[in-house]
């Protein structure tokens, strides 16, 4: 099955010419465009695309609001940053609303690709130079959580963090593991406390330094 796309940007010249890149990709399909964060939202719900390649600069809202209402009404569609934003403040505040991929517009078409790819299986992509501030974030932010923290974790809380790590909700994660959203709630909050992390972009650190998942 062909990964269903939207591309959200407002100037027409990208999306322009992101669809001539795309379009030659025999597993990917543009289902719609849009030039604003209200558009992608409504275009969201209405066409339910695979991946979102999403612009942070949008003229009403910007993409990170997007992206944390569509993942909030949307929580299948998966969202890959695509911007020229490479400082952490946009990249830690994407991630934290929902975004399971990020890349710089500089990145190298083969680098989108890949990205995209990713997203469409539910596997996180960040670009290399993305990654290292998480790295850096992590040597500035204290010590990691403890092997001996991590192994606190019951079978059934490693699996959720796993699925967390990769950027998937707790709707999402209760019908993996046939279970409860109030159930993966409360795994949610015993992990976070377990392993003393207090945000999405911290949980991903920390799975990226364990190898759960890879940067």
């Amino acid at each position: 099955m062909n990964t269903r796309l939207l591309l959200v940007d407002d100037h027409a010249v990208v999306r322009s010419g992101l669809r001539m890149l795309l379009e030659n990709e025999r597993d990917m399909e543009i289902i719609g465009e849009a030039a604003s964060a209200h558009e992608a939202i409504e275009m969201a719900l209405r066409i339910k695309p695979n991946v979102i390649l999403m612009d942070i600069g949008l003229p009403d809202l910007s993409g990170i609001d997007a992206t944390r209402e569509i993942k909030k009404r949307c929580p299948e569609v998966s969202v890959v940053a695509l911007t020229i934003h490479e400082d952490e403040e946009y990249f830690f505040k994407m991630l934290e609303a929902g975004a399971t991929g990020y890349v710089p517009k500089r990145a190298a078409p083969e680098e989108l690709l890949t990205a995209i790819r990713a997203a469409a299986t539910g596997q996180v992509y960040l670009y290399p130079s993305m990654a290292k501030l998480l790295v850096r974030d992590f040597l500035t932010g204290g010590k990691p959580p403890s092997s001996e923290a991590h192994s606190e974790l019951t079978d059934r809380e490693q699996e959720v963090l796993t699925y967390l790590a990769e950027g998937a909700n707790n709707e999402e994660i209760a019908t993996s593991l046939v279970i409860s959203p109030k159930t993966v709630a409360r795994h949610r909050e015993n992990i976070m406390r377990k392993l003393n992390l207090h945000s999405r972009s911290e949980l991903v650190r920390y799975a990226i330094r364990k190898g759960i998942i890879k940067a």
